[in-house]
């Protein structure tokens, strides 16, 4: 099984940031919504699919902002490699925790959100 994102297909902006890592991405990353597949298979239960994004590589597992570090890492650019590994490393990943948060609590308010995107 090889890199996988989880996000939620009801909402815009996630099905849109979704498609555009897909389409952006340097190495192969399949995106699913969680609504679509059985994400059991990956490990993970509905709920907690259902509450953030999920990247999951080499039967790993990884949740909200920890999943879009590890997107980045996974990419040959350098640059996206550092900044991924920045947002892992403490005080910074305090922010990048934050960072994710607001993101996904104000979804719906940013370009491609719709009121379903509310949480």
């Amino acid at each position: 099984m090889g890199a996988t994102l989880i996000f939620d297909g009801d909402c815009g902006f996630c099905t849109s940031t979704a498609n555009l890592i897909k389409a952006k991405s340097s190495v192969p990353i399949a995106v699913h919504a969680w609504q679509l597949i059985d994400v059991t298979t990956f490990g993970l239960t509905q709920e907690q699919t259902a509450s953030r994004v999920y990247f999951v590589s080499d039967g790993n597992a990884f949740g909200g902002h920890a999943a879009l570090a590890k997107v980045l890492l996974a990419q040959r650019n350098w640059w996206f490699k550092i900044v991924g590994a920045i947002m892992l490393t403490p005080p910074f990943s305090w922010a990048a925790h934050l960072g994710y948060l607001l993101v996904a609590k104000y979804r719906h308010k940013l370009p491609g959100g719709t009121p379903a995107c509310k949480l």
